[in-house]
Parts: structure tokens; sequence; C-alpha cells
């Protein structure tokens, strides 16, 4: 029978496996944030919480695993966070305005980075490419739903809400994605997205906000 190596650290409590398995969880993701989604390895969580290679594999023997939760449970957030931010917006008109300024943010680019780094390393992670396209249909649920509420308010013109939420997620991903390695500056670009976003809501030009654009470098 195989047994669970202890705490290496000099007078260290005993931790539940409820308690390790958060610390763990935790670990994955504050270096998931600083170094990508590479950076969650085995030595890599064992350094960060200062306990065996061997005991982290103990309450995680999958390192896919570790890095689609992890992916998961940061997008998941960042969902939520961008909801908060909405929910003081009066208006979806308003909200989406305040959508497309908050993802093209540099306050969104280490979560922008993971974004880039799942899609890469979802080609040979399964467990990460099926939370991919999870959190991808939940973002795309979510500005699918904004569309819909400022239809139903009479502040939208569109047939097809669906379709256009998973046009603007393209376009600030591919503008986000450039910015990731200092191609342009996604958040310069906010009034090109603008103007998409008018043209298919049927909104008057500059209904959104400004929408003069700069050029990328």
């Amino acid at each position: 029978m195989s047994t669970v190596q202890s705490d290496p650290r000099p007078g260290a409590r005993r931790k539940s496996p409820a308690d390790r398995a958060a610390e763990v969880a935790a670990a994955a993701r504050e270096i998931a944030l600083a170094d990508g989604l590479a950076g969650i390895t085995l030595r890599g969580v064992a350094a960060r919480i200062g306990v065996t290679p061997a005991l982290v594999s103990h309450y995680q023997p999958s390192m896919d695993v570790l890095v689609a939760d992890t992916f998961a449970a940061i997008v998941a957030a960042e969902i939520g966070e961008v909801a908060e931010e909405l929910a003081s917006c009066a208006r979806q008109v308003a909200a989406l305005g305040a959508l497309i300024d908050s993802l093209l943010g540099p306050d969104r680019s280490p979560v922008t980075a993971l974004w880039l780094d799942a899609w890469s390393f979802g080609r040979r992670n399964t467990a990460l490419a099926i939370e991919v396209g999870v959190q991808m249909d939940a973002w795309q649920a979510f500005v699918s739903g904004l569309l819909r509420s400022g239809v139903a308010a009479g502040e939208f013109t569109v047939d097809d809400p669906d379709a256009v939420a998973w046009q603007l997620l393209g376009i600030i991903d591919g503008l986000n994605a450039h910015a990731v390695v200092r191609y342009g500056h996604a958040g310069s670009l906010r009034g090109l997205v603008r103007t998409v976003a008018e043209h298919e809501l049927g909104l008057a030009s500059g209904a959104l906000g400004t929408t003069t654009t700069t050029s990328m470098d």
C-alpha cells in the first residue's frame, strides 16, 4: 500500500485532504496568472507550496486535469467579475460599451494570455480542449444574453444575437491576441469593435461611445 509523503517543512501542520487540495488548486492559479499554463507542473506547484512533488501528485494525479481545472476556474471568475462591472449599467447600450472597454483593457491581459495558451495546449490536452469549449460557450451565452436583453428593451435591432455575439468575441479575441505579442494595442482599437457592434445592432454611429481608431504599430 502506497503512503502519502508528509509536508517536508519543519513543524508544518498536517492539512486535511480538502485543505491540501484547495492549496494545490490555489497554487496552480497563481502560477498560471504569473507564468502561463505551461508553468503548471508537479515541481512548480510543489515548490510554490513547499511540499514534495509526490504529495502534489497524490492530490492531483493528472496534471492535464489540473491545467484544465485551473483554466476553467480563472475564466469563470472573469465572467463573474465582468458581470459585476456591468450590473450598474442602466441600459444595455451602456453595458455593451462597458463590456467592450473591459475586455480590451490591460487589466484583462493575464487572462487573455491564458486563452492563447489554452487554444494551443488544448491540441494535446483533451481535458483542456473540452474546458476551452465549455468556457467559450459560457462567454458566448453571456454576450448573447446581453444582446437579447437589449432587443427586449428595444435598444438593439438584430435577428440573430447568437451569431453577433460570436462575431464580437472573435474580433475581441483577435485584437487581444495581437496585443499579447505586442502587435498593436487592443485598447486603441475599441472604436473598431464599437463600429462593428453598432452596425450589427442597428445603432446610430457613436451610440457606444467614440469610434476613433488608431492604426496598429
